[in-house]
């Protein structure tokens, strides 16, 4: 297990350079620079900003002085946000989103769970054909219309809810349920899949010749077995949720990381876009590991080295 962490840390590394080198200079090539604005700067002003954020400086420079601050988890001063820096908009961004996010993948997870074991457990009847038509509609139906769809309905018609804006826990429903509909809809139907196939295995049809009652069958025997699927598209949901919603959060007026990172891009701030960035590269790389040593923890039978299933 230790020589399998380290070597895909290894990776995680190499895979959080080579995203750090690209952001860097796919902001480089991007027209416009951070003191781009419809007031044109005179060029004495411009010159001494550009000296003062060593923009002025050759790109191989400006490129070693990033590298070295990243390693320092130093992502720089941000270029619109006064006497603030990106780690400063991170910290302050991220928890909003944490909580939102672990919120939303709670109901995912356990909807998409539910929906999926019924319509597997009832295949081909009322129950199947109706949670594949909620399915349905969370892969079809955007976030932001899901969004605009609950305020409407829920808190302006209804009232039941805040239209926006997160101050209790009442405010934080409608987001978490609009960002968890789009996933727990493909949770429904990877679970339905899985299951259908686990459930017409020998062993499944052995344990039912054996007399035992299917409460038991589908607890003990099939839903391990068909977590598989759901816990490989749960390392890159993860990553996602956490780090908010980009539009979710602008519709709420959340102030999370996702409207921090929104904004930076409409003011070309590029010490944030670019801190954002590798910030959620970190988690998404971090979450891609724990789903593959969450593997070895659910089914036994792979090997964390590369061995095959069974061996």
């Amino acid at each position: 297990m230790a020589k399998y962490i380290g070597k895909r840390l290894l990776y995680m590394i190499l895979s959080l350079w080579l995203i750090v080198t690209a952001t860097f200079f796919f902001m480089r090539i991007a027209p416009g620079n951070p003191f781009t604005s419809e007031k044109q700067l005179p060029p004495e002003i411009e010159a001494n900003l550009n000296a003062h954020y060593g923009l002025d400086k050759p790109w191989y420079a400006q490129y070693g002085d990033y590298l070295l601050k990243v390693a320092k988890w130093d992502f720089g001063p941000s270029f619109k946000y006064k006497s603030q820096s990106v780690n400063d908009l991170i910290n302050e961004g991220f928890p909003v989103s944490f909580i939102l996010g672990l919120e939303a993948i709670l109901i995912a997870v356990a909807f998409g769970l539910i929906l999926g074991i019924i319509a597997a457990l009832k295949h081909n009847r009322w129950q199947d054909y109706t949670a594949m038509i909620i399915a349905v509609a969370g892969i079809s139906v955007p976030s932001f219309i899901m969004a605009t769809f609950l305020q409407y309905f829920l808190a302006i018609k209804l009232g039941v809810f805040p239209v926006a804006r997160f101050e209790t826990f009442m405010h934080t429903v409608l987001p978490a349920l609009a960002l968890a509909s789009t996933p727990m809809a493909f949770i429904a139907r990877l679970t339905r899949s899985s299951m259908l196939e686990v459930m017409s295995n020998d062993y499944i049809k052995t344990a039912k010749a054996k007399g035992l009652s299917q409460g038991v069958i589908t607890v003990k025997h099939a839903i391990r077995n068909a977590l598989l699927p759901v816990v490989t598209y749960m390392g890159p949901l993860t990553a996602g949720i956490l780090t908010g919603s980009f539009v979710i959060e602008k519709i709420f007026g959340i102030p999370g990381l996702g409207s921090h990172f929104v904004t930076s891009i409409t003011n070309r701030d590029y010490t944030v876009i670019m801190g954002v960035t590798v910030f959620y590269s970190i988690i998404l790389l971090a979450s891609i590991l724990l789903v593959d040593i969450a593997y070895g923890i659910i089914d036994p039978r792979i090997k964390l080295a590369g061995g095959k299933k069974g061996e």
